[in-house]
């Protein structure tokens, strides 16, 4: 990939689970084909719910975590922007 797509966002409590939703038109679009299996498309945005299991894994995934989400590799990555020492978690 030549030119990968880099963001940052809060993860939110929707219906009980933490859930990124990232705009489509801010490059969530770029996204897509990295998170097949873990993302869906949700009107204007892609939506994605993180599982129990990797919540109580990682244990720094919370409301109002700030995330910097990427696609280089081809892979889906995302780290939390506000602890620099936390390593990147591709899914």
């Amino acid at each position: 990939m030549s030119n990968p797509t880099s963001l940052k966002g809060p993860v939110e409590l929707i219906d009980g689970k933490l859930t990124l939703m990232i705009p489509l038109n801010v490059g969530g679009s770029d996204l897509v084909a990295c998170t097949k299996g873990i993302a869906k498309i949700e009107g204007e945005f892609l939506k994605i719910t993180f599982p129990d299991w990797l919540v109580s894994k990682l244990g720094w995934i919370q409301n109002g975590t700030i995330l910097e989400v990427d696609n280089k590799g081809g892979k889906f990555n995302f780290s939390p922007i506000s602890n620099s020492n936390d390593e990147v978690t591709d899914v």
